[in-house]
Formats: C-alpha cells, structure tokens, sequence
C-alpha cells in the first residue's frame, strides 16, 4: 500500500502567457486534461480525508496565482500543517499584494521563478505577455513582507531556461538573483529548435551543465534529462489534476488513474491501473494500450534502451520524499535489495 507523504496537486492549468514552445500556451493542456483551478472545498476535503499528506506541490501546467482561492488554499493547508511548494515554477507576473504576504504569513516553503532573462527586451522574447520588471518588483515585495514577519519563506529560486537569445544575459540573471537573495538555476529548453545556443562553451561555463540541449545532454549522460525523477513520482510524488484526476507524474497528460476527489486518494493511488504503470516503467510487465505512459517519450525511450526504473532508482527519489513510505516493490528476497530496503527505511525514519 502506497501512501506518500508528498503530492503534487494542479493549483491551475490556466496561464496568462503565451510561451512558444509551452503546451498550455498551444491549448494542448486544455484540450486534454481541461482549463481550470483547483477548488478549495476538494482541497479542505482532499486533506481532511488523508491526514498523512504533509507536502504539497501545486504548480504544473498552469500559473498558481490566477487561481481566485489560492489565499484560502495556502491559509488552510497552514492551519493543517501541510507545506506547500510551488517548484515546478511560477511566472509571478500578475499577484494580488495580499497574496504575496500569504506566501510569507502562510510559509509557503520554496518557490521557483522562471525569469529567462535579465531585461525587459531579453525576457520577453519568450515570456510573451510578460512584465519583467513587474516580476522583479514582485521579488522584492515578499522580500519586504519576509523581513516584516522575520521569516525565511517562502524561499526563492530563479529558474533561467537558456536559449540563443539570453545566453548573454546569464552571468547579469546571476548577479541579480543574488543581490535578491534568490538560488540561481539554469535549465535545459525541452524545444531546442526554438532560439538555439550560439556558444556552447560559453553556456556550459557559466550553466554548470554538461550539455547545451537535451539531446546533447542524453548523449553525454547515457540518460533523458529529467529522466528517472519524472518516472519515480508514480510512486513518491503523484501528480494530481485541479479536478482530482490522478496522471501519476506532472508529463502525463494523455489519461489518468482515477480521479482522488471522487475515489479517494488512496484508492485511487492503490488501484490495479496505477500498480500496472508502476510495473511497466520498471520493465516487469508488458506495455498495454490504456496506459498514458505509451504516449510519453521518456517511456519510449527506456523502452527502445531497455533502460527502466531500478530500486536505487525508485529508492534514491524516495529518499527527497519527506517520511515516504517504501513501495513493496523494494522488499524482494535479495540480500542486496534487503540491504537497500533497509538503508532507505533508515532515511525516511531519521
């Protein structure tokens, strides 16, 4: 029985920007698991219901903050003593002021900022519909807001996806991102034929990354970008629509597992679809036609290189869950999974 501490809950499929290479900004995401924001009565009852859920990442497909009852939803899980995580990235154009001080009053734990560039010009070549100096501003103010109630959080990443067109402007994001006491990240464009890099030393030198796109990046690594802590959410981190529809990791988007808010969470993260695609992506079953994982690339990929999930795969994304219970999959009579099992149990009980 799977009961992972940690979820990934779509606080809004819906963005004000129109990125080019973006499936929500193309009406992909719309069309196939529909445009809307999570509700706060299925939030309220989702985490009343499921008393062990202590994390939550809401951010996804969509921008967080064009969800109208984002204030009551990060107010709620508060008093419920449930983290909240907007990781996966917010464009943090357009924000309310009381919202900005709910991300500081209510803890929102981390939040990554995507900021592709260090000027309006730059910025917005791909941020299209994107204010760059409003989103600076917008830093700043939970900065203001951190000081007035002596907090550290939300703590704030900046997330700078490279391309041709910004690859000068990274060591100035750098610099600004540290005088705004923010991580700076560097990331790899999932288009690389959008704005390509022009100097790959250069990009390499200053990204800590040993390759300029993601093809380069498989090369190099013998793995898919991103690859295995996708795949490994099925089992720590599930990912779970703004309507209650399970997708199992924040790729899907071509079927789901049931839906939590109808079926329940654990019935639903439990079910016989859900065990299935957990088998398949560690190679032991057969592909079979309804699962949305055929429709992935990182599925065929580890499919055309026989490169499925292993237990230290599965074990080392468990280890990032907070008290993550340990997937059964990982307690076959092996001496040396037995001993793995145990080192694992070990880091979810410290």
């Amino acid at each position: 029985m799977i009961r992972p501490r940690a979820i990934r809950l779509e606080a809004s499929t819906v963005c004000q920007l129109r990125c080019p290479s973006c499936p929500t900004a193309q009406g992909e995401i719309g069309e196939l698991i529909g445009s809307g924001t999570l509700r706060f009565q299925d939030l309220k009852k989702l985490l009343d219901e499921n008393s062990w859920v202590e994390e939550i990442e809401l951010s996804n497909w969509g921008e967080i903050f064009l969800n109208p009852q984002l204030l009551q939803i990060m107010e709620y899980a508060f008093q419920k003593g449930v983290k909240l995580y907007a990781e996966n990235g917010v464009n943090l154009n357009n924000v309310k002021p009381e919202v900005l001080e709910g991300l500081v009053k209510y803890q929102m734990q981390r939040m990554t900022c995507s900021i592709d560039g260090a000027s309006q010009e730059t910025y917005s070549i791909y941020r299209v519909r994107g204010n760059f100096d409003a989103v600076i501003e917008n830093v700043r103010t939970i900065n203001r807001f951190k000081e007035q109630y002596s907090s550290e959080f939300p703590k704030l990443r900046w997330q700078f996806v490279i391309f041709g067109h910004n690859e000068h402007e990274i060591a100035s994001a750098k610099a600004l991102a540290k005088e705004l006491g923010m991580d700076f990240q560097c990331k790899l464009s999932w288009d690389a034929g959008f704005s390509p890099i022009k100097d790959k030393e250069h990009v390499r030198a200053e990204s800590g990354i040993n390759a300029c796109d993601r093809e380069e990046y498989e090369k190099v690594n013998n793995v898919r970008y991103m690859q295995k802590s996708l795949c490994g959410q099925l089992w720590f981190r599930p990912q779970i629509n703004y309507d209650g529809a399970v997708l199992g990791c924040c790729v899907n988007r071509w079927g789901d597992f049931g839906n939590a808010f109808e079926d329940g969470l654990e019935p639903a993260l439990n079910g016989d679809k859900m065990n299935y695609a957990r088998s398949m992506l560690r190679g032991e079953v057969p592909a079979r036609d309804d699962m949305p994982c055929l429709q992935c690339n990182h599925y065929q990929w580890m499919t055309k290189n026989n490169s499925f999930l292993t237990d230290a795969d599965v074990a080392t994304e468990g280890a990032k869950a907070p008290a993550a219970s340990l997937p059964g999959a990982l307690k076959k009579k092996n001496s040396f999974l037995e001993r793995l099992a145990g080192q694992v149990r070990g880091i979810f009980s410290s």
